[in-house]
This record gives structure tokens, sequence and C-alpha cells, in this order.
């Protein structure tokens, strides 16, 4: 019987994206991640004459300690043990390898981080700065604005992730739309409000866009680059300019940030874990249980304000 020749780290590590595409319904940008990652896991091997089919356990371990040395903080190292670990599995599940060297390590220690969040005063800064913008003379000024206005409102109204909000369909900002379809990670749909404000600051931008006499898109926010629609990239430096604009700390403002934002001040505001889970689109509710710390300062002053026993 002939053995199959052995296959090269990069051939398993296409063949394990390639199932997390087909089965997990995994999106361009984690694959993206990931196959980062287990790159990089590659090369430290390759360093050491070893590879993916042939290392061990402590040859994992020494990886993990290299990327200590490197000065990776504990949640990035604990994320590449992840990603290792999941492929590890997957060759053993599909016969590549008839151990898995990675089951047994612990991951890094690591402290809970809090989601960095702006108050409402904040957000309600940045929205107001976007929208003097509109006084700008010059048309493709005055579209620019129109456009970053936009984005914000429909940002904070709903809690996009920012890639989920840069490739909404031009259909998005119909004039009775008062719901839009998003799909999430894994090719899951999910319904998500529009507030009023979302809703004129897009018909707004779509005015302008028309005046302008701009080239027709399936896109809602249309650019000339690869995907047809605005980058992630380009949206997060429109922000960060706004924000120093703003007089805010451009290092704290992120469209990830507002994302934070949106589902913190729904919180405080009485809003159920649950309903902020389904907005949000996360598949499990341990995800958004970043969010409890709200839930304790909200519970808390509750207990404060109107328990019979509480002190003046």
């Amino acid at each position: 019987m002939t053995r199959r020749p052995k296959a090269t780290d990069q051939t398993l590590i296409e063949l394990y994206l390639d199932m997390l595409a087909a089965e997990r319904g995994a999106g361009a940008n984690t694959l993206d991640a990931y196959r980062r990652d287990l790159n990089d896991y590659s090369a430290s091997l390759a360093a050491s004459g070893r590879t993916v089919a042939s290392a061990g356990s402590d040859d994992v371990r020494t990886y993990l300690g290299r990327l200590a040395k490197r000065g990776l903080a504990a949640a990035s190292v604990a994320r590449r043990l992840s990603a290792i670990r999941q492929l590890y599995r997957f060759l053993y599940s599909e016969g590549h390898r008839g151990d898995d060297p990675a089951a047994a390590i612990e991951g890094p220690k690591r402290g809970r981080s809090l989601p960095k969040v702006l108050a409402v005063g904040q957000v309600d800064t940045l929205l107001d700065h976007a929208h003097a913008g509109l006084a700008a003379e010059e048309p493709a000024a005055r579209l620019r604005a129109a456009r970053l206005a936009c984005l914000l409102e429909v940002l904070y109204a709903t809690g996009l992730r920012v890639s989920e909000l840069v490739a909404l369909p031009e259909t998005a900002a119909r004039r009775d739309q008062r719901m839009i379809v998003v799909r999430g990670k894994g090719g899951r749909e999910r319904m998500v409000p529009l507030n009023d404000a979302a809703r004129r600051a897009m018909a707004e931008y779509l005015a302008l866009r028309a005046e302008a006499k701009a080239q027709k898109s399936k896109w809602l926010f249309p650019s000339f680059g690869e995907s047809g629609h605005l980058s992630r990239q380009h949206f997060a430096r429109e922000l960060k300019s706004l924000a120093a604009a703003a007089g805010l700390k451009a290092s704290q403002v992120s469209p990830h940030v507002l994302r934070h934002a949106f589902a913190s001040h729904l919180l405080q505001n009485g809003a159920d874990l649950r309903v902020v889970q389904t907005l949000l689109g996360h598949a499990d509710i341990s995800t958004t249980q970043i969010y409890t710390h709200v839930l304790e300062e909200r519970l808390k002053s509750l207990v404060r304000d109107l328990h019979p026993l509480a002190e003046e």
C-alpha cells in the first residue's frame, strides 16, 4: 500500500481554514486572523526544524514562551493558543495526527478586561461635530460629512459590527424602513431597529449623493476599492480625526468603542441582557456578559435610591 505524502504546514492550515469557512461559516476577517496566527506558529516551528505535523506539547509550550518574550499581552497569547488547539483538534479528528499535542496545555492567566466605553455626552459631542460638517460650502466636503454623520448615527443606533455597517446595502435606507436585516458572523441574520435620527441621517446622505449625481451602487457607502464599499480602516481613520477635532482622545475612540457604547447605554437605561445579546448578534450570552459591570452599577444605584433602609 502506498503511503500518502506528508502534507506541508501550509496545506494543513488551509484544510482547517476551509473547514471553518464551509462548516462554521467563518467570514473573511476571521479566516485572515486565524491564518496569520497559525502561519506565525508554523514559522516558529520551522526555525526549530519542526512542523505542525511533527510538533509535540513541548514545542507548543516553547512557542507560547517565545510570544511572552516578544511582549505579547496575555489575551493575545491566549488567542494564539486557542487557534493552535482548534487546529490540532481538527487534524486529530481528520486522521492527520494520531494525537493532540495542545489538548493539555494551559493558557496564560489573564484578567477580565472591561470594554472601553464613551459616556452619553461624549457620543453627543461626536455626533454634533459630525453634523456640523454639513455646513461646509464645498459640495464634496458636505457629502463626506453627511456620510460620516450617517455612519455614526447608524452605528450608535444599532450597535452593528463595523464590518456589518460598511457593507450595508443601499436598500437599508428605504424611507419606510424601521428595521434592517443584518448578516453577521457565521452568516447568521438578525433584525435590528433603526431610530429616527439614523433614518434622517440616511435620508440626508442619500439626498446629497443624488445632488452630486453619484454613480448608482448596491452599497449604502460605496467606494472605488476592491470590495465596492467603504473599508473598515477608512471609517476608523475618519472617526479618529473627528474625535480629535471634537476634543476627545482619538486613541480612545473607534467603531468598536461605539458598539460598546450602544450596548452599555442600553443596559444603563434598563434593557435586558438577552435583548442586548440579540441586537449585538452574539451567538453566546457569555460574550455579552462583559457588560455585567454596567448591570452591577445599575443594581447598586437602584438599591441605594429605592431601598427604604438605604443611607441618605
